[in-house]
């Protein structure tokens, strides 16, 4: 990433009136305030996750919109959903293909990231780097614990991602009391049909990874969605568990 300080706005305080704003070198990250003005990454989203076709649905009128935008505009974007607590997950999108009963007790704030995409052929490592520092800005802005999401791999053929889910299998399983229940008709339960077979961390989206990489930990079994083309897993990552290093530099390119 080339040089240039970092900017950021927005000190009201709490999560829901913080208006996300950061510039760093050729990227600019910012919240998009109402519908109209997420056109840009809607037509991301589309030629993400659906070829083109529109790709909307009734979550994106309560999230907040954030996109990275260079010279040509949207190069990456996603969505956050704020919940008030454990009870509410039932109110997530995750609870839709997941039973998330057991992260009910969770005490505090937690924020749901969804639809995070890249423009396609876009590799730049930094464009993830910007997209977790502004995550961390807004979950540290608004209290938030927790983080969860349904994190995908491209193509609904789980068989594709066998290497990616054996590593995950192996590695990245949740405490038991905590790992989401099987709720979606169509699902692999990889972490007993995979158990022992070797995997490949090399297999994992980029998003997986990151996740991964700042202790994050993911559900036993996947779900395939067809509608999207997907296999995804329930991922979650408690802010606390971000190594401090990382935080520090996640902090540093928000501010």
């Amino acid at each position: 990433m080339r040089g240039g300080k970092p900017r950021a706005s927005g000190s009201r305080s709490g999560m829901t009136q913080m208006v996300l704003s950061i510039s760093r070198g050729d990227y600019r990250v910012r919240e998009l305030r109402g519908l109209e003005a997420c056109a840009p990454l809607f037509a991301l989203r589309a030629r993400a996750f659906r070829g083109g076709a529109p790709d909307h649905d009734a979550f994106d009128t309560r999230c907040r919109h954030v996109v990275i935008e260079d010279a040509e505009g949207a190069a990456a974007g996603f969505r956050i959903l704020a919940l008030p607590g454990g009870a509410a997950l039932a109110d997530s999108y995750s609870a839709q293909f997941y039973d998330l009963s057991p992260l009910a007790d969770w005490p505090g704030p937690i924020l749901e990231l969804g639809r995070f995409c890249t423009r396609p052929g876009l590799r730049d490592p930094d464009v993830l780097r910007l997209g977790w520092a502004a995550i961390t800005r807004l979950a540290e802005a608004g209290g938030a614990g927790l983080l969860i999401g349904c994190t995908s791999f491209s193509g609904a053929d789980w068989q594709r991602h066998r290497k990616g889910l054996a590593h995950l299998a192996a590695h990245a399983l949740g405490p038991t009391r905590q790992r989401p229940h099987p709720k979606a008709p169509e699902h692999v339960p990889f972490g007993e049909v995979l158990a022992g077979e070797p995997g490949d961390p090399a297999a994992l989206p980029p998003l997986l990874r990151s996740y991964l990489g700042m202790g994050g930990w993911v559900s036993d079994h996947a779900v395939i969605d067809r509608d999207l083309d997907t296999c995804h897993v329930f991922t979650a990552l408690e802010i606390a568990a971000i190594p401090p290093a990382r935080l520090k530099a996640l902090r540093a390119l928000a501010t």
